[in-house]
């Protein structure tokens, strides 16, 4: 259906790009609207025929499910506003607000069913006839809310959209929800046993863990997760294809909401080139990422000595008692400054979060070990932690 309304309202419509993006991801939600007020309207007439509870209460998840939609929908249209004065990077994190709130919604309908399910296991009532339409119509729900499930997770991964992907979670659970409310139909209609509370309370319990799961996925890049390995890893060899890099570090990936990304890096360059022909080595790279990648990139310019030999073996020393300490450590920025007395080896050192000592405890303990391996040096350092996934 996804493919038909896409030919029909998006023709030339790019997936790839924004405006592409943007359009795909309205028509999604538009579809999740239209298809959970239908099933809201075929469940509760359901309900009402049985005297259901739990009939009921999985069409209330619809009509919620209906407001995520909507929810998810007024996240693009804020995402795709333009930047302003007051907004310079975009609004593009209105989509992970939305992902929010679809995944507080889902909490809230698995609380409400939880009660409703401790209601009916507390009370029992035997379903009432027309019990085989019930049958029909969640069974049909179950195939659509499947359906919502695939083509919300598969457009969600091609737009990267925490929305969709938090609706796409939520379609698995309303089928599962469904099915146990099938089960508990198929039991009412033809015996006389009655299991709608405990098989509600089931649902209940699988729609609260799915609300927390999507709550705390959608809540990582709000609050500044690490980038994803691979994109550093494209970005780090795009970079390093260009000869006149030595090596690059601290690099910052600031997120914006999907496919607004902004890109600080230091790239090493030789210290003896002239400094016209790096910087305009460096716009080129800039631009070559931002076509790749649709990133705008900031790398600032690191000069470095490429034929000191000394400054090459104390380096590779001291990297190799760094990383002795504490594994998975580097160093950037060496510099050295010979004097009368000692010498001052100037570098950064780059430690991973893993190691949960305080910085100056592990500026002393990398201090006392310069000291007592490399005569008359003294270390002065910076303790950096690292930005990207190691």
């Amino acid at each position: 259906m996804v493919k038909l309304l896409s030919a029909i309202f998006l023709k030339g419509k790019d997936i790839t790009t924004e405006a592409g993006r943007r359009a795909y991801g309205t028509l999604c939600s538009i579809l999740g609207i239209f298809l959970n007020i239908l099933l809201f309207a075929g469940k509760l007439t359901a309900g009402l025929l049985t005297g259901s509870i739990a009939i009921t209460a999985d069409a209330f998840n619809n009509i919620a499910d209906a407001g995520s939609s909507v929810i998810t929908l007024i996240g693009f249209r804020f995402a795709g506003m333009k930047p302003d004065t007051k907004h310079p990077f975009g609004h593009g994190r209105f989509e992970y607000l939305s992902g929010l709130l679809v995944s507080i919604i889902i909490i809230i309908v698995g609380f409400e069913l939880l009660t409703s399910s401790i209601e009916k296991i507390l009370h029992p009532e035997a379903m009432s006839g027309s019990g085989i339409i019930a049958i029909i119509i969640l069974a049909a729900s179950i195939l659509v809310k499947g359906y919502m499930f695939f083509y919300n997770r598969r457009i969600g991964k091609k737009i990267n959209s925490s929305g969709m992907k938090a609706t796409a979670i939520d379609s698995v659970s309303d089928c599962a929800a469904t099915t146990v409310v099938l089960i508990s139909a198929v039991v009412g209609t033809f015996t006389d046993l009655s299991i709608d509370g405990w098989c509600g309370a089931a649902v209940s319990l699988f729609v609260l863990f799915s609300g927390f799961k999507s709550a705390y996925e959608t809540l990582q890049p709000l609050l500044g997760e690490s980038p994803d390995k691979d994109f550093v890893k494209d970005i780090e060899s795009s970079i390093m294809e260009h000869k006149m890099v030595l090596g690059i570090h601290d690099m910052i990936v600031h997120d914006y909401g999907p496919g607004r990304q902004m890109i600080s890096v230091h790239a090493e360059v030789d210290g003896k080139e002239n400094i016209f022909v790096i910087h305009d080595e460096i716009d080129l790279i800039e631009q070559e990422l931002y076509k790749k990648f649709g990133c705008d990139v900031v790398i600032h310019m690191d000069p470095i000595e490429t034929d000191n030999e000394v400054i090459r073996t104390y380096k590779s020393q001291v990297s190799a008692l760094v990383k002795e300490l504490y594994k998975g450590s580097t160093i950037h920025d060496f510099r050295m400054v010979p004097g009368p007395t000692h010498t001052n080896l100037i570098f950064d050192a780059v430690i991973p979060y893993e190691i949960k000592d305080t910085e100056d405890n592990i500026r002393t303990v990398i201090c006392s070990k310069v000291s007592d391996n490399l005569d008359k040096c003294l270390a002065v350092i910076k303790i950096d932690r690292p930005f990207t996934k190691q």
